[in-house]
């Protein structure tokens, strides 16, 4: 596997049809589409690392999108003159997403341990908006490099569809979209820190939240040899207005102002909205909050029918075209969000103690959990479906909790995909104004019979049967009573 070595400076390649590559004399190199890099033309240029065989760097198959260096030494001299260190570490690759706390973690990180920063970002279907403009940010900051993944297949194909398979929701509504994305980050991190040989990893999440603790679990479960740098947990910076004040004093352009504004959460999943007037848990959302959904009151009139294909109970197609994870599930974003579907409003325990109140559209996984939930209620029986119930709410809170790699999910997950190889079938759904309705469901493993259901006598089921039934099931009832007039009497 091609390592990406670490450099202060890198030559550009300018988005030309074709993008050849130079090493560190400047000799050209193997010529790369630029659809293999994965980048949109457009007026940017991307910088590169060279390797030594010169191959395309790919991490795990999936293909670093962009890797740009800072035009500065990757550490400038004078960068930590008369600065204690709190611990001097080689390379750090941190979490980033361009916003106000990971742009300003990159210089702290670089004046309160003395290393290079590589920034990671990891799309996971949170829109292009909030990939733009990437290259130019890290740069900014100081970052020596910027590492882009596409993780959208690989983040419903193997986080959201076993959740999806467990039935797996967290406290009677969420859907676990942050929850699940996490885990597929951080695994990116561990990756990319082996294969640009760095020492750390390093996140934004606050000391009160529920992430910190997902992508350290799974730091610690993939790779314990790194450390981990939490900056929220350690510096001097207690909230916005401090972030803001430090990054104009380093000179980091930040796209947020003093104002209160939500916090936001955005994969292919959903989109959450926590804090602002969301704090107080008696205020209603307002409606110019919402950014994926209309809002029910203004959905068309007339309802829309959508059929979902399952196979061993994970969806496979829509309206009888068959999809990819990712596509399948942005197909029914578009669909569920005209309609209003998904939006939820609820205070949930936060696995670090305290209630939190958010709002969540998730308009193609509301779908999803109803088409399968509703083909289960063809193929499974009343104690596989019990059981499975049960143990769905567990699996809920492992994901929750940050356990991905935990055993235990693990084995649990061996046992929803046993038990749900018979949920193959289909189900059509009628969504009208933020409402879901089924409208048909079949199954070529259908555990019900027409002929045993029905009112009319059947060969199958004796009517009759049922008295001598009756009387053991209520053995026990009968016996109760008996006793207690003996003993009144």
């Amino acid at each position: 596997m091609t390592q990406c070595r670490a450099i202060s400076s890198c030559t550009s390649l300018n988005l030309f049809p074709h993008a050849s590559r130079t090493d560190l004399s400047g000799k050209a190199a193997t010529s790369l589409p630029l659809h293999e890099l994965g980048v949109k033309a457009g007026g940017h240029s991307i910088a590169h690392c060279s390797s030594k065989n010169l191959a395309p760097i790919r991490i795990n198959k999936f293909a670093i999108r962009a890797v740009v260096a800072s035009d500065k030494e990757s550490i400038p001299a004078g960068a930590t003159e008369g600065k204690v260190l709190r611990k001097k570490l080689d390379k750090v690759v941190l979490a980033y997403s361009g916003g106000l706390d990971t742009s300003v973690i990159v210089p702290w990180l670089r004046e309160n341990y003395g290393c290079e920063v590589v920034c990671f970002t990891a799309d996971v279907g949170q829109g292009i908006k909030e990939l733009e403009g990437l290259e130019e940010k890290a740069k900014a900051s100081g970052a020596c490099q910027l590492v882009v993944k596409d993780l959208k297949e690989e983040f419903v194909k193997d986080y959201i569809f076993p959740c999806l398979r467990a039935g797996a929701i967290y406290e009677r509504k969420y859907l676990l979209g942050t929850s699940m994305a996490r885990p597929v980050i951080a695994k990116a991190m561990v990756d990319v820190a082996r294969e640009v040989g760095a020492d750390a990893v390093s996140h934004g999440c606050t000391g009160k939240g529920n992430d910190q603790v997902r992508f350290e679990l799974t730091f610690f479960a993939l790779n314990p040899e790194l450390s981990v740098v939490a900056p929220w947990r350690e510096w001097e910076i207690r909230g916005r207005e401090d972030a803001i004040e430090y990054a104009k004093k380093h000179s980091i352009p930040v796209p947020v102002t003093k104002k209160s504004i939500y916090s936001r959460d955005r994969n292919l999943w959903h989109l959450s909205h926590e804090g602002d007037i969301l704090e107080d848990p008696a205020n209603e959302p307002k409606e110019d909050m919402y950014m994926i959904s209309v809002n029910p009151e203004d959905a068309p009139d007339q309802p829309e029918k959508v059929k979902i294909g399952i196979d061993a109970g994970l969806p496979v197609s829509v309206d009888g075209v068959k999809l990819s994870p990712a596509s399948l599930l942005s197909k029914l974003n578009e669909i569920g969000k005209r309609h209003g579907i998904g939006r939820i409003d609820m205070v949930e325990n936060r696995l670090v103690g305290m209630k939190s109140r958010g709002v969540y559209e998730t308009p193609g996984g509301t779908i999803l959990f109803t088409a399968v939930r509703e083909l289960e209620s063809l193929t499974l029986d009343r104690e596989t479906m019990q059981v499975k119930d049960s143990l769905a709410l567990k699996y809920a809170e492992l994901v929750y909790a940050g356990r991905w790699f935990d055993p235990l999910r693990e084995s649990m997950d061996a046992f929803m995909e046993e038990i749900t190889k018979s949920t193959t079938g289909s189900v059509t759904l009628k969504l009208y104004k933020g409402s879901i309705s089924v409208a048909g469901r079949e199954s070529p493993y259908s555990l019900y019979r027409q002929d045993i259901s029905s009112f009319e006598s059947g060969q199958i089921y004796d009517q009759a049967d049922a008295a001598g039934f009756i009387r053991l099931y209520g053995l026990p009832m009968r016996v109760r009573a008996m006793l207690d007039k003996g003993r009144y009497d």
